[in-house]
């Protein structure tokens, strides 16, 4: 049993990543509410994300996030073992995949490895061990990741996961804060030592409940928000290194 206290509640929403996008029509959503839609609309074809995102073939804005913070912090590296939680549609599995170079495409390097993990169906990635329909915090999906790890940990463990957004602050970031704990209980039993973790929330109450948590095993928490991100959003991402184990635990 670990002797950090972690919540153990799941919640029934969407693990995929919900952020609306608009780099293609595999993954258009649209707001029921026509003004929401309209605003959204334009707002996406005013935005240089969404622009560049066409033209670098990522499958959602997203991607600069962890591009950006990856620049910054050098997570992924070629050779590392990266699992997604939460991967769809898949811009961060893409871009994990070209820095850890799991699909061998620079003959040079290390060749990492990349297993992404979502509620929803992710569309297959040149390099990426894709389980759709599948929930992480279940034993058999667990047991899925563990057969692709070989009987080896991951290096980094993403997640850009998000609740639907209810039109309620507090309960939404009751929700994400929900997927936060659920990812670090996840990383305790699949992230070899000093190895990362990066996983995004929404700014509220709860945040430092969930930072005296994720301090107790790992040496440096940071709570950072890429340029990418939109600045009128309360989203920001934690960002831990040094993976320590369970405490007590040899």
């Amino acid at each position: 049993m670990s002797s950090v206290i972690l919540s153990k509640r799941v919640f029934n929403v969407n693990f995929g990543n919900t952020e609306r996008c608009f780099t293609s029509g595999l993954y258009h959503k649209l707001y029921k509410n026509k003004t929401s839609s309209n605003q959204w609309l334009y707002r996406q074809n005013k935005d240089p994300f969404v622009k560049q995102a066409l033209k670098d073939n990522y499958r959602c804005r997203s991607a600069y996030k962890l591009i950006q913070i990856d620049d910054k912090y050098r997570l992924l590296h070629p050779g590392k073992i990266v699992v997604d939680c939460g991967a769809s549609p898949g811009s961060w599995c893409q871009v994990a995949v070209q820095r850890v170079n799991s699909a061998g495409t620079d003959p040079t390097k290390p060749v990492g490895k990349v297993i992404g993990i979502d509620l929803e169906h992710i569309l297959p990635i040149e390099g990426a061990h894709l389980l759709s329909f599948c929930d992480f915090t279940q034993r058999k999906t667990q047991d899925e990741i563990r057969q692709l790890l070989n009987d080896q940990k991951a290096d980094v463990i993403l997640s850009d996961m998000a609740p639907k957004a209810s039109g309620m602050k507090s309960f939404n970031h009751q929700f994400i804060i929900g997927l936060c704990f659920s990812v670090l209980h996840f990383s305790l039993d699949i992230l070899q030592l000093d190895g990362s973790l990066l996983c995004k929330l929404w700014m509220g109450s709860e945040q430092e409940r969930f930072k005296s948590a994720i301090n107790r095993v790992f040496r440096n928490v940071n709570f950072i928000k890429p340029q990418s991100s939109r600045t009128d959003s309360a989203e920001i991402f934690c960002l831990a290194h040094g993976f320590q184990g369970i405490p007590g635990k040899s």
